[in-house]
């Protein structure tokens, strides 16, 4: 079966549940998420907006990733390291090439690459100014 692109907000739900579903078997994150998230539906219609607006940049998303991951990282004694966001990426990159090609793909490995890097550095910022 040939890939298309993602092109509508069911790719971008099939996307973002096909990798959390991934994420939550894993050994390493899948505590992360699975000790924190009670609703996992809300939560993938969340993230499947927060992908769609960042994806399609014609919906606006309203939550704070930043503060979300902060807070996850303080209650997990801030131990969240590189090596979760490598892993976390990974799965995502392998989830994109398994069901999508072309430059929306291309586009959300971008997106997830520099949220990624972005997220890390205030985590570890927020760290520093709580010390």
């Amino acid at each position: 079966m040939a890939k298309t692109d993602i092109k509508t907000r069911e790719d971008v739900f099939l996307l973002v549940s096909s990798f959390y579903d991934k994420v939550r078997k894993d050994d390493f994150l899948g505590p992360f998420f699975n000790d924190v998230i009670n609703d996992w539906d809300a939560h993938i219609e969340n993230l499947t907006d927060f992908w769609q607006s960042s994806l399609f940049l014609k919906t606006r998303y309203y939550g704070n990733p930043l503060d979300v991951h902060v807070d996850v990282d303080k209650a997990n004694d801030n131990s969240i390291t590189e090596k979760h966001f490598g892993i976390w990426l990974n799965l995502w990159f392998q989830t994109i090439e398994e069901l999508f090609e072309g430059d929306y793909a291309e586009n959300a490995k971008r997106r997830a690459r520099k949220m990624g890097t972005f997220l890390y550095l205030k985590i570890f910022e927020a760290r520093q100014s709580n010390s």
